[in-house]
C-alpha cells in the first residue's frame, strides 16, 4: 500500500517555501524565553524555567533575527521539562543550560552539533540526545550524553546545508528517514491544478539519500513532495 502525505506537511516550494516536516515530540510548546539580541541574532538567556515544563521547542527565529545560542545556566533546574527540540540555527550552547534539569529524557537537534561545554547536561542523569539522518559532524557522545539517531515516522526533506539547493547540477536536497527504505520524489508545477509525476526514487542508505533534479531550471515554478513505494 503506497502512502501518500499532503502538501501541507510533506511538499517543497523550490522558490523559498519553508519546509518544516519535522517529526516534533508531542505537546510541544513555543515559550517565552528570557533572551537579548546583538548584532541581528538571539541569544536565550537567563531563567527560562517559568512557563518551560513539558515538550519545548527553542525556536528558529524571535522578532525576526535568528536564534544562534543558548546562554549559560539557560535552563538550569527546569524540574518539570522533559525534552527540547532545537534548530539548525542553533550553534552554540553555554555552561550548564540544561543541568538539573532532573526529567529531561530527550534533547532532538535538527541541526549540526553546536558548540557546547561538556557541562551542560550536569546532574540531568536521563538524558539521550537525538540527531537528524543525513546531517554531519555527530558522533556516539555529545556533552557528556548518549547521541543517537532520531527515528522519524516519516520522511524529511533538510532544509540546510551546503547541498540543499541549487546546485552545478540541478536542484538538490537530502531525504532523511530510515535505513534501507526507499523514497519517491514528485514534482509538479501549478498547487491550483497540481499534476504530481515521480522524478526519482531514493534508497536511503545509512538512514539518509541525496536527490538531485537536473530539470528544475525549466519550470517557472516547481514543487515535490515524497511519499513511500
Amino acid at each position: 500500500m503506497k502512502t501518500f502525505f499532503s502538501f501541507s506537511k510533506w511538499d517543497f516550494a523550490r522558490r523559498f517555501l519553508p519546509l518544516l516536516l519535522l517529526a516534533l515530540p508531542s505537546a510541544a510548546a513555543h515559550a517565552q524565553f528570557t533572551h537579548t539580541s546583538e548584532n541581528g541574532q538571539i541569544a536565550i538567556t537567563g531563567d527560562n524555567c517559568l512557563g518551560a515544563g513539558g515538550a519545548v521547542t527553542i525556536p528558529g527565529t524571535i522578532d525576526g533575527m535568528p536564534v544562534t545560542s543558548i546562554r549559560e545556566y539557560a535552563f538550569r533546574g527546569c524540574a518539570s521539562l522533559t525534552s527540547v527540540t532545537i534548530g539548525n540555527s542553533v550553534t552554540s550552547i553555554g555552561y550548564r543550560a540544561f543541568s538539573y534539569c532532573t526529567r529531561l529524557t530527550g534533547v532532538y537537534f535538527k541541526g549540526n552539533p553546536p558548540s557546547a561545554d561538556f557541562a551542560i547536561f550536569e546532574s540531568s542523569d536521563n538524558v539521550i540526545v537525538y540527531y537528524l539522518p543525513g546531517i554531519t559532524g555527530w558522533d556516539s557522545t555529545f556533552g557528556g550524553r548518549l547521541a543517537v539517531l532520531w527515528s522519524l515516522p516519516n520522511p524529511l526533506i533538510l532544509n540546510n546545508g551546503p547541498s540543499f539547493g541549487v546546485q552545478a547540477n540541478g536542484f538538490g536536497f537530502i531525504i532523511s528517514w530510515a535505513t534501507n527504505i526507499s523514497v519517491v520524489v514528485e514534482a509538479c508545477a501549478d498547487l491550483a491544478n497540481p499534476v504530481w509525476s515521480p522524478v526519482g526514487t531514493n534508497t536511503l542508505t545509512g538512514s539518509s539519500s541525496y536527490f538531485s533534479d537536473p530539470d528544475w531550471a525549466k519550470y517557472p515554478t516547481r514543487i515535490y513532495r515524497l511519499r513511500s513505494p
